[in-house]
């Protein structure tokens, strides 16, 4: 078969890898010069003139990705050199916060809540007997809840210091407007599943170099190609299967953001009004020089309107230049100059680094889906030998890394 993939982010090279392992005659299409969609690699120069490869968003993965950590590795990804594993640990600049121990789970959440830094018994206690009745409900609820509502009985701490962390983090949603179901469905395959399920796994090479570059060329050894630069115009159906810019094929991957999908399914009025009716939600990250040594290689902040990171990663620790920090804010709506202020002070105040430069501040806006409850979202299937993929379609994750991989695989498997 004759297989058009368009976009070559992590959904569409999920798509591609597995349609060349099957034997199928791929060719992928990306507008972009650069692979990798909205988890792809930046070059910049730091204030002294030397070259660094920044990402255009700080990303992260978890044990829980069983799917993308096993496609990295078939295409040649050295998993364990490319990304630090460490346990989940939420903890704050001033030590406090939640550290799961090298426990099987649930042991290790268990745990780790029982010696919560900084928490009162009652904050821990609450947060077990909470979490308890969510795991006897089989982690799910009304899927018109949101994750404030859900979690209305837990404590001001834990709400402040690990829901609404996990839940920007997870869903870049904040939890007075994101899905509780959804949420459950994180906690449940990262904190509750298979042991390791709740590791941090970040990333000590460029995003690029993690998954996409390694992906082309594995599927250009096999004899398919892989065109950045080339942004498909049109699509069309005729009886012998479907045409892309004239060029025929028997099926057609659209793997490319949810407006650009919408444009090239012309005539599929009904997947096409789903698609352009999600809201999306902004993700910056501001790379800041001058920084010092952090504690830890991932830091959680506490954020307010005023001080708007959530969380920083301090990139010397992750395979990048001392001194270079990512902050990043999700589900952000702060124009660049604020924001890039706001967080000079907030690194100033919360991280004692004395004079933070600004290097390079990247805003996804249409970064995400809102994953807010009851969201009805586009299905896999627009018409026999058309899918789309993406972390946006049909399915049960928020729009992760391992949600596009997992589309990705799905819309590869279909039949044309």
């Amino acid at each position: 078969m004759k297989l058009a993939v368009i976009g070559a982010g992590w959904a569409g090279l999920a798509a591609a890898v597995t349609a060349t392992q099957a034997g199928h005659e791929v060719t992928v299409f990306e507008a972009a010069r650069t692979l990798g969609g909205r988890a792809r690699a930046l070059e910049a120069a730091l204030a002294d003139g030397s070259a660094v490869t920044l990402d255009n968003g700080q990303h992260i993965l978890i044990g829980a990705y069983g799917e993308t950590l096993r496609l990295m590795a078939m295409v040649g990804v050295d998993v364990d050199a490319a990304l630090l594993r460490t346990p989940l640990a939420l903890v704050f600049p001033d030590g406090n916060g939640l550290r799961l121990p090298k426990l099987p789970a649930p042991l290790d959440a268990l745990a780790g809540i029982v010696g919560a830094r900084g928490w009162s018994w009652r904050d821990k206690l609450v947060l077990l007997r909470v979490a308890s009745g969510w795991q006897r409900a089989g982690f799910a609820c009304d899927p018109l809840r949101s994750v404030a509502g859900l979690c209305a009985a837990l404590t001001p701490r834990v709400r402040d210091e690990l829901i609404d962390p996990l839940c920007v983090a997870a869903l870049n949603t904040p939890a007075t407007e994101a899905s509780g179901q959804v949420f459950l469905r994180v906690l449940r395959d990262a904190m509750f599943g298979a042991s390791g399920g709740s590791n941090l796994l970040l990333p000590r090479q460029d995003l690029g170099a993690l998954f996409p570059e390694v992906a082309a060329k594995w599927i250009e050894a096999r004899g398919g190609r892989v065109m950045p630069g080339r942004r498909v115009q049109s699509i069309t159906h005729d009886p012998g299967g479907w045409r892309v810019d004239g060029a025929a094929f028997d099926a057609v991957v659209l793997a490319c953001p949810p407006a650009e999908a919408a444009r090239l399914a012309t005539g599929h009025d009904a997947w096409c009004a789903q698609a352009r009716a999600l809201r999306f939600e902004a993700i910056a990250t501001v790379y800041l020089e001058g920084g010092h040594r952090l504690a830890e290689p991932m830091l959680a902040l506490r954020a307010t309107p005023e001080a708007p990171a959530q969380f920083v990663f301090d990139r010397g620790q992750l395979g990048g230049p001392a001194g270079l920090w990512a902050m990043v804010i999700s589900a952000s709506d702060t124009g660049r100059e604020m924001l890039e202020a706001q967080v000079r002070a907030q690194a100033i105040a919360q991280l004692d680094c004395q004079a933070p430069r600004v290097l390079q501040t990247v805003i996804e806006k249409r970064a995400t889906f809102a994953c807010t409850p009851g969201l009805q979202r586009p299905p896999m299937q627009i018409a026999p030998g058309l899918t789309a993929c993406g972390d946006y379609v049909e399915g049960p994750y928020p729009a992760t890394l391992e949600g596009a991989v997992m589309s990705g695989l799905a819309a590869a498997a279909l039949p044309a």
